[in-house]
């Protein structure tokens, strides 16, 4: 992980808000503890950059995630398909929901059996993401995770 005074780090994480759906209170106070994690701890680092620290926007465009980064004498577009993720965000989506009312009116075993479904499918999703960013931006696994996150945000339409 990197530290505070790499230079192979995220120094702003914007979400295009057009991009976002309506968001529950919940979710929305995930997408801002993730980027609010994200900026504090990260390890970025693009391909071909000299160094940072960068500003990452996330975008959906035509069904893609558009990542842009911009740092010193950096700047790039990085667009992935969403397919690959589609499958893992749907089934996370899925147990998310049920685990924000299982908090409120399930019993401790319950939420504990969700909690554990979730966090191995965002487990899951943060592999595949960091996969389909190698090659074009090194990333650590918690930034990775973070990252993840994000993603089903802009992907969230409840």
């Amino acid at each position: 992980m990197s530290s505070p005074s790499s230079n192979n780090r995220l120094r702003s994480v914007e979400l295009d808000e057009e991009s976002l759906a309506a968001a529950s209170r919940d979710q929305e106070q995930e997408r801002q503890i993730a980027i609010f994690d994200l900026i504090e701890e990260n390890d970025f680092a693009p391909e071909g950059a000299e160094g940072g620290p960068y500003d990452l926007r996330i975008a959906l465009i035509d069904s893609r995630l558009a990542l842009d980064v911009t740092g010193p004498s950096y700047q790039r577009r990085y667009l992935l398909s969403l397919s690959p993720l589609r499958g893992v965000v749907r089934d996370y989506r899925m147990v998310c929901d049920s685990y924000y009312d299982a908090i409120r009116n399930a019993t401790p075993q319950k939420i504990e059996a969700l909690d554990m479904g979730r966090r191995g499918l965002h487990n899951e999703g943060s592999s595949l993401l960091q996969r389909r960013l190698a090659g074009k931006i090194d990333i650590d696994l918690d930034t990775a995770r973070r990252l993840f996150t994000l993603v089903c945000a802009l992907q969230w339409r409840g």
